[in-house]
Parts: C-alpha cells; structure tokens; sequence
C-alpha cells in the first residue's frame, strides 16, 4: 500500500448535469431536464464511476465532498443519499467531513432540504444571483427574492446552519445602488459564507450570442469598493477573490482546489486531479469524464475504454512537470493569504529553488510578498501578469 501521508489531502466533486432551464450566462455543463429524470440509472451510473476511480486515491478519506451542476437539488433526498453512502463505502469519510449541495432557492426544492440533512448534506450552497425581480428575468432565474429569503429558512429549519448564497454583481443596466440593495438583502440573512462575482459573459452562452448592456467600468469599480466595504462591515473576510466568508467558515472543499489539493471527479463532464508516487517522485493526472448525460449513460456496464481503466473517462492526462508552477500558482494566488512556501514543495514535489528567479523578480515589482506566496494588493489586481511570469518557457 502506498503511504498517504505525503499525498495531499482528497475531495470529491460529484456533478449533476440536469436544470430545468438553461440560464442564458451559463457555460457549465448543464442541459435542460426532460419530463422525467433519469434519476436511478444516473446514481448507479455515478456509483460506478467512484469504484472505478477507488483504486487510484490510495485510501484517503474524503475531506468535503461537492454536488455541483446543473442543480442537484432536482435529485431527491433517496438519490443523494445513495450517492453519499456509496462514497462512504468507496472512499471512507473524515470524521468532520464538509458535504456541500447547490441548491435552487426555489420552492419545490426547499421541500427537500430536511431529507438532503438526513441524508448528511450538512452545507447548502444557494443561487440566488440576484433579489431584484427584473435582474432575475434577465438572468433567467425561475425563482423569487421572497422564495430566495424562504430558502434560507427553510434550511435553517432542516438544520442546515451552514450556507452559502451566491450572488451577481455587474448586472445588465445595474446601478450601484441596484447591486448595494443585493447585497444588503442578501446580508440581512446571515449567510456565513457569501460568493459575490462579477458577471462575465462568457462564449457559448445566449448572452455572448445576444450581450446584454452591461455597467461600465467606472461603475463596476464603484459597485466593488462599496460591496467590499459593506462585506467586511458585516463580519465576512475575503479569503479567495470572490469568496467572503465568517471566520472559520470558508469553503473547505474550496480551499483543497485552491491550496493544490486532491479531487476525484464522477458525474457528466467532471473534472479530476490526482496524485501518485512515480519512481519515488510526485506525479499528477487530470481526469475528466464524458461530456452529455446520454453518452456518460451508455457507458455504465460497458467495459473499460481499450488500454484504460476507466469507463466514463473522456481523457486522461498526466500534468507535465514543467507545468506545475503555473497550475500551483493559479490556485494558490487566489487566494488572499496566499501559502506558505512550503506547500509548493509538498503539493508538486518540485523544489521552489527553481523559482526564486521569478519570485525575486516579482518581489522586486511589489507584485508577491517577501516571506509567502501571496499576491500583494497590486499583484491582485494584475494577477493575469503575475501568472503570466510562471508560463512553461
């Protein structure tokens, strides 16, 4: 057996593919459900793809596991809680393991949040985006500010304490004081983590197609400093560039991305990184499964792909050591604090001797800190530069 005590620690991000509309600034791998879900046949789908996934994180237990979508929260409480005693078995739990479900704040969906706690959902993530009736619409969301401010009652009432709201800012025609009410509704709640972004139009999605009028730079730069300042008012601390959160209440499945950390990918479309030993010395994989529901459905009972071990898989591919300074660093320096310079050496076995060059050149430009890995203000605000420095020559 291979010792896991110099491996980092695991995750495990389980997707649900399925909304009952697409939103028209979404380009995650989502698809409009049918009257029926495949509900059954997708869990056992998934059930498959972590016993094939098992023999590859060498018996570290789950630290978090995340349903992301698409929206979870059309699965029923029966279904995630098969998913979460198949992992269980497959992979075994941490003792304090974080359990984190997306959620439509709508009101269908708040009937099922007592069953997810039962089932050991014990963090809710919910998208509200936005409490103003006419951003909704042009969002495409389906549901109400008053069903948003339900939700979180209602998980309350299930024993879901633990919670996120997501929230846009940067809206089509928003104004400060537009996006400044968002915040104060969302705040009036009391989340205990808070993940407030700017929207992006993104290509492949209806609003790249048909862009939306959206605030101009002046006025995101306003919208921003006064959210910010409302944010750390409140009691939430910015720990990663759109995440604010309570003290001791930052996402811990995303801080295992952030600090380079480990993560097994089941589900339509999921994304996968793991570590090995290879000759003595740190290797990763990327792995990432088959992209539609229809395709990632017919291939449960099916063999192995030719020269695989897997069924589901899309690709496999191993991360080059050349570029493992760029991949540590576009987490790391997300986040606010950064990491200490010990944790690149233990999360890609490469010597940061290496880097001092850049590093020296980048302390220099008031860009990375003198004693850590972290962005200074400015280096946060041209972090596409800094990362640029870390580029594979």
């Amino acid at each position: 057996m291979m010792p896991t005590d110099c491996l980092p620690p695991l995750s495990l991000y389980i997707h649900i593919p399925w909304c009952v509309r697409k939103c028209p600034y979404c380009d995650f791998n989502s698809h409009k459900a049918g009257a029926e879900l495949p509900e059954a046949a997708y869990v056992a789908a998934v059930l498959a793809d972590m016993a094939q996934e098992q023999p590859f994180t060498h018996n570290r237990p789950l630290t978090s596991i995340f349903f992301g979508g698409g929206t979870p929260s059309l699965f029923s409480a029966h279904a995630i809680g098969a998913l979460l005693e198949g992992a269980e078995r497959c992979f075994g739990f941490a003792p304090d393991i974080e359990i984190t479900l997306e959620a439509n704040p709508g009101t269908a969906e708040q009937q099922r949040f007592a069953g997810y706690r039962a089932a050991g959902v014990n963090r809710l993530s919910l998208g509200v985006q936005s409490f103003n009736p006419k951003q909704l619409a042009h969002l495409g969301r389906i549901h109400s500010g008053a069903e948003a401010q339900a939700a979180v009652i209602m998980a309350r009432r299930a024993g879901i304490d633990n919670f996120n709201l997501d929230l846009m800012h940067g809206l089509p025609d928003q104004t400060p004081a537009d996006a400044a009410e968002d915040l104060r509704q969302a705040l009036a709640l009391e989340p205990n983590h808070l993940s407030w972004y700017q929207l992006t139009i993104e290509p492949n999605t209806e609003f790249f197609r048909r862009p939306p009028t959206l605030p101009v730079e002046d006025t995101l730069a306003d919208i921003q400093d006064a959210g910010a300042a409302a944010l750390r008012e409140a009691g939430l601390g910015q720990y990663e560039i759109s995440a604010y959160a309570k003290p001791g209440k930052a996402a811990r499945h995303n801080l295992n991305y952030w600090q380079f950390g480990d993560y097994v990918g089941v589900g339509a479309g999921a994304h996968g990184k793991l570590s090995h030993l290879h000759e003595g010395r740190l290797a990763m994989v990327r792995r990432w499964k088959t992209r539609t529901p229809e395709h990632y459905l017919q291939r449960a009972g099916q063999p192995p792909q030719p020269g695989s071990h897997f069924s589901f898989a899309a690709s496999t591919e191993p991360l080059a050591p050349a570029d493992l300074p760029l991949e540590f660093m576009m987490n790391a320096l997300r986040l606010s604090a950064g990491v200490e310079a010990s944790l690149f050496e233990a999360r890609t076995g490469l010597s940061l001797k290496a880097l001092e060059p850049t590093l020296g050149r980048l302390r220099d430009q008031g860009l990375i800190t003198p004693d850590r890995l972290q962005a200074t203000p400015l280096g946060s605000r041209f972090l596409n530069r800094l990362l640029l420095a870390f580029e594979p020559e």
